[in-house]
C-alpha cells in the first residue's frame, strides 16, 4: 500500500500547490474508518482507496478529487455519515463522497428495465459534477486489476458491467486509455481463451517476422529528421480485446488482419501535423477509405488527431494517429483535462470541450422518453457505441451522425418537425432512399410534406437514439385514444379477476411505481401491448406473485455482526426494518440497540466510537415481525375503517396497534402499528394503500422523541 508521503509526492510532481494536510487528514480517517476490513485477497481493504487515488494522480487531479478516492467507501461501507465528512473536510468533498456512493448503489447490472432505469440516474448524476465519474472509473479500473481474487460468478458479472458501460462511458468521455484497459481486463475474464489464443499468435508472430514496431518507428523518425520536422514517434501493438473485435466485426482469422500495430506522431503545432501526413503518405501508399481528419472535424468530446492507414514495411498495413502535444493531453485524458493541475495551476488547453454539456443535452434530448428507461438504455447505448460520420446541410452547417445513420437521422437531428414530416432526401443533388447510410462529406437536403407522419418501418433504419425516441413518441400520439379506451377495458376485467376495482387513484399509484408519467400513459401502454395487465397487478399487489422460497430467517439470528453472547433490540425512535443500513449501539448490560443509519439519535453517539457495532440484516425472507408506525388519512364514511383493515390483512401485515389522531366531518387520521417482514414488505404495503381511493394519504413515520 503506498504510504501518505508518497501519494503527496505523487500530487506535488504536478500541483506543488497542493493542500499536504488535507490528504493527509484524509488519508487517516481512511485508514481508521476502514481498519479491520479486508479485500478479498486479504489485504488491508484500505489498499484499494489508495491505489483509486493513486491512479487519479496519474491524471493529474485536483485535491478534491484525490481526497474523494480517499473516502469514496466510508458513507457507504463504514459508520462514517454525510454530516461527518461534511463536518471534517467540507460540503464540496462530502458532494463528492455521497455522489460516489450513490454510483455504487445503482447496481447497473441488473434486469433490463432496471438496468435503464439506474442509467438514467447515472447520467444525472454525472452532469450534477464530473469528477464523481472519473473517480467512479477509477475505482472501477482498480477492482479490475485485481478481480482474481472475487468468486468466478462475480468475476463475469463485473466484467460485463465493465464491457457494457464503465469502457464504453471511459471511451465516451474521451478517456480512450482507460477504455481500451477495461475493455480488456474485461474480455481477460469473459474470454479468457481467446485473449491467450491472440497473445500466442502474436509471440509467433514476432519470432517469424521480428518485432516490426522498432524498425517503423525508426523509418518515421528518419523521414521526420530529412525533412527538419521535431516530433516524437511512438509505436505499439493493438491490445488483445482490439484485435479480437476486429475480427469478429470483420469476419478475419488472425492471419489475415491487417493494421494491428498503431504509431502515434506528436508535433509542436498544428501545421507540422499535415506536414507529416503529406510525408507519410508521400513514403508509403495510403489505404483508401481509411483516412479521417479529427482536427478539422473534431469529435464532440474534444478529441482531434489526423488518422492514416498504410501499407507501411513489407506491405503490412499500420495505422498512424497524428497530432500536436496539447491535442495529445486531450486524447490521453479525456475529461480529466478540465481538472488536470500543472505547476500548481489549472491547466488551460484549448482543445479541451467539457463533456458536461454533451451530457446536459443527453439529458435534455431524451426527456421525451416520458419515463420509458428502456428507450432511454437503447438511446444511450446507441450514442455511446458508435463511431461518427459528418453531413452537411444544403447551407454548410455540419450535421454530427453516429456511424450507419440515414437521412431520416439527418432530418431529427435538425429538428424533431423536420423528422416527423420527411418524405424523401437529396444526397449530394441525387434523390436516394430513406434507407441509404449516409457517408462523411455528403451533403443532404430533406424533403419534406404537410400531413407526413412517421411510419413503423422507420424504427427499422434509423440508427439514432434521438429519432427512435421521437418516431416511437409520434406512433403512440398517433393510436393513442384508441389504445387508452381499450387498455381500460383490459385492466377493469384484470382487476375484477382479483376482487379489485380499478380507479384513477389505483392507476396513478400504478404509473408511480412503474416509472410512467401518470395513469394514462399506464392505459395506453396497456392497449397497446407494451405493457402487460399482469404488470400493473403485480406493482400494486405483489403478494398475487409468486412468494419467495428462501429460508426463513429466525429472528434471534436476523442481525449479522454481533458477538457470541450479545442480543439486540430494535430501536424505538428509528424502528429499522431488515433490508435497511443499520448500525449498533452497545450498552452495558442492555446488549446492542440497532438504530436506522440516518437517524438523527445517533449524533449524540459521535464522540463515542468506542461504542458503534458494525452490523447488517441476514439476507433471506424474515418473518412478520418487526413492527412500524404508519400514519393514514381516511375518508370518514361507513365501513372505511374495515375495508383498510383487511387490505392491511391481505398484505400479510399485522395490526398491533390503532389510535386515532385526527378527527374531521370528511376525513380523519390515524396511528397504525404494522408487524412486517422487512423494508420491501413496507413498500409494497404503502404502494397497496395508496392505489385505494379512500385512503388520502399514508406515511411511515418514526418517533423521534423516543430514546432508545
Amino acid at each position: 500500500m503506498i504510504d501518505v508521503e508518497d501519494l503527496i509526492a505523487l500530487v506535488r510532481n504536478y500541483n506543488p500547490k497542493t493542500d499536504a494536510d488535507l490528504i493527509r487528514k484524509a488519508y487517516a480517517y481512511g485508514k481508521d474508518m476502514h481498519d479491520g476490513q479486508f479485500r478479498h485477497s486479504g489485504e488491508p481493504y484500505f489498499s484499494h482507496p489508495v491505489a483509486v487515488a493513486a491512479i487519479l494522480t496519474e491524471q493529474r487531479l485536483d485535491d478534491a478529487s484525490i481526497v474523494t478516492a480517499l473516502l469514496h467507501d466510508t458513507i457507504e461501507d463504514t459508520r462514517s455519515t454525510y454530516s461527518e465528512v461534511a463536518r471534517i473536510f467540507g460540503e464540496e468533498i462530502a458532494e463528492l463522497v455521497d455522489g460516489v456512493t450513490k454510483l455504487t448503489n445503482l447496481q447497473l447490472s441488473n434486469a433490463a428495465s432496471k438496468q435503464a432505469e439506474n442509467f438514467r440516474k447515472l447520467f444525472m448524476a454525472m452532469s450534477k459534477d464530473l469528477r464523481v465519474i472519473l473517480v467512479k472509473l477509477a475505482d472501477r479500473l482498480h477492482n479490475m486489476r485485481t478481480i482474481r481474487a472475487m468468486r468466478p460468478e462475480k468475476q463475469a458479472q463485473k466484467a460485463r458491467e465493465t464491457m457494457e458501460i464503465y469502457a464504453p462511458l471511459a471511451g465516451r468521455m474521451g478517456m480512450q486509455w482507460m477504455r481500451e484497459e477495461l475493455e480488456d481486463l474485461a474480455f481477460k475474464v469473459l474470454n479468457h481463451e481467446a485473449r491467450t489464443s491472440i497473445i500466442r499468435r502474436f509471440v509467433s508472430l514476432q519470432k517469424d517476422a521480428g518485432d516490426v514496431i522498432p524498425k517503423i518507428t525508426a523509418d518515421i523518425r528518419h523521414l521526420l529528421e530529412e525533412e527538419g520536422i521535431d516530433a516524437d514517434v511512438f509505436g505499439r501493438a493493438k491490445r488483445p480485446y482490439s484485435i479480437w473485435r476486429k475480427m469478429e466485426e470483420k469476419q478475419l482469422t488472425f492471419s489475415r488482419l491487417s493494421d494491428i500495430y498503431g504509431f502515434r506522431v506528436i508535433t509542436r503545432t498544428e501545421m507540422d501535423c499535415y506536414r507529416v501526413l503529406g510525408l507519410i503518405h508521400h513514403r508509403w501508399r495510403a489505404v483508401p477509405g481509411r483516412f479521417k481528419d479529427y482536427i478539422s472535424q473534431p469529435k464532440s468530446n474534444g478529441y482531434r488527431s489526423i488518422h492514416t492507414t498504410v501499407s507501411g514495411r513489407d506491405g503490412k498495413r499500420v495505422e498512424v494517429q497524428i497530432r500536436t502535444r496539447q491535442m495529445h493531453e486531450v486524447a490521453e485524458a479525456g475529461v480529466a483535462a478540465h481538472w488536470s493541475y500543472r505547476d500548481g495551476e489549472r491547466a488551460q488547453n484549448p482543445f479541451a470541450v467539457d463533456p458536461a454539456k454533451w451530457l446536459a443535452s443527453l439529458n435534455e434530448r431524451f426527456s421525451e422518453g416520458e419515463g420509458d428507461h428502456d428507450e432511454f438504455l437503447e438511446n444511450v447505448k446507441l450514442e455511446m457505441y458508435s463511431d461518427q460520420v459528418f453531413c452537411f446541410t444544403p447551407k454548410g452547417d455540419v450535421v454530427k451522425l453516429p456511424k450507419g445513420a440515414t437521412p431520416i437521422d439527418f432530418a431529427y437531428a435538425i429538428h424533431t418537425r423536420i423528422g416527423n414530416s420527411c418524405v424523401g432526401a437529396k444526397v449530394d443533388g441525387i434523390r436516394v432512399p430513406l434507407w441509404t447510410r449516409l457517408k462523411n462529406g455528403q451533403s443532404v437536403e430533406v424533403i419534406t410534406a404537410a400531413g407526413q407522419r412517421p411510419q413503423l418501418t422507420w424504427l427499422d433504419i434509423v440508427a439514432t437514439g434521438r429519432a427512435k425516441a421521437a418516431i416511437r413518441k409520434s406512433l403512440r400520439e398517433e393510436d393513442r385514444d384508441r389504445f387508452i379506451k381499450l387498455g381500460h377495458e383490459l385492466a377493469r376485467v384484470a382487476f375484477e379477476h382479483v376482487g379489485r376495482k380499478v380507479s384513477d387513484k389505483a392507476l396513478r399509484t400504478a404509473a408511480k411505481t412503474l416509472g410512467l408519467a401518470d395513469e394514462d400513459e399506464v392505459l395506453a401502454r396497456l392497449g397497446s401491448a407494451e405493457l402487460a395487465a399482469s404488470d400493473v397487478l403485480e406493482a400494486l399487489y405483489p403478494e398475487l406473485a409468486s412468494s419467495q422460497s428462501e429460508t426463513e430467517v429466525e429472528p434471534t439470528r436476523a442481525v449479522l455482526g454481533l458477538g457470541a453472547d450479545q442480543t439486540f433490540r430494535r430501536a424505538d425512535c428509528c424502528q429499522p426494518l431488515p433490508g435497511e443500513r443499520i448500525v449498533g449501539i452497545t450498552y452495558r448490560g442492555r446488549g446492542v440497540v440497532i438504530h436506522a443509519i440516518d437517524c438523527p439519535a445517533l449524533e449524540e453517539f459521535e464522540d463515542q466510537p468506542e461504542r458503534w457495532v458494525d452490523l447488517h440484516w441476514k439476507t433471506g425472507r424474515h418473518p412478520p415481525v418487526y413492527t412500524a408506525m404508519l400514519k393514514i388519512t381516511i375518508a370518514n364514511d361507513a365501513g372505511v375503517l374495515g375495508r383498510i383493515c383487511t387490505l392491511i390483512g391481505q398484505q400479510k401485515a399485522n395490526i398491533s396497534d390503532l389510535k386515532f389522531t385526527d378527527r374531521k366531518p370528511d376525513f380523519y387520521s390515524l396511528l397504525a402499528e404494522v408487524e412486517l417482514c422487512d423494508a420491501e414488505h413496507m413498500h409494497r404495503l404503502l404502494t397497496a394503500l395508496e392505489a385505494e381511493s379512500d385512503v388520502a394519504q399514508v406515511e411511515r413515520v418514526r418517533e423521534l422523541s423516543r430514546k432508545p
